[in-house]
């Protein structure tokens, strides 16, 4: 299971001293129990870890931007730090190649081709991909192949 990993690599960072790895994955921690709370659960799968796990490394990539645009790259290497932290515990990233051949086999499975239809296209997308595309490619990708 990914929290027992999780578990693990927060005490292994703790012995290691590694600050920016600790405050990382205690604040995932943080983040899953907020979920479970919100969703009324007592254990998370680990689909709902990846779901938190996306979300957070989406957090990242906002901030980085934003961090950058500002000419803060201290504060922009950090969130780098903990964006590459995070997603270690993502399954691998599909090639761009993959990507278009699941966009494609769903818009062609689903029959559904207009840009009204675009979010059900992408839930049925990101369905497939889970956690392995981020949501930014994807969206770009769907809207490309929609009339």
């Amino acid at each position: 299971m990914i929290l027992d990993q999780i578990e693990i690599d927060y005490k292994n960072a703790m012995k290691e001293k590694d600050e920016i790895k600790v405050s990382t994955i205690r604040m995932l921690k943080s983040a899953v129990k907020y979920f479970l709370v919100e969703k009324v659960k007592k254990e998370a799968s680990d689909d709902d870890v990846m779901g938190v796990i996306s979300k957070q490394i989406k957090q990242r990539r906002d901030s980085i931007e934003e961090y950058k645009k500002a000419n803060r790259q201290d504060l922009a290497s950090k969130e780098e730090r903990e964006l590459n932290i995070l997603a270690a515990y993502l399954p691998a990233q599909l090639n761009p190649q993959e990507l278009e051949n699941i966009v494609n086999k769903v818009i062609s499975s689903s029959g559904l081709q207009s840009k009204a239809d675009m979010g059900k296209i992408m839930k049925l997308v990101m369905e497939e991909t889970k956690g392995r595309a981020d949501g930014k490619a994807v969206s770009s990708l769907v809207s490309s192949k929609l009339k």
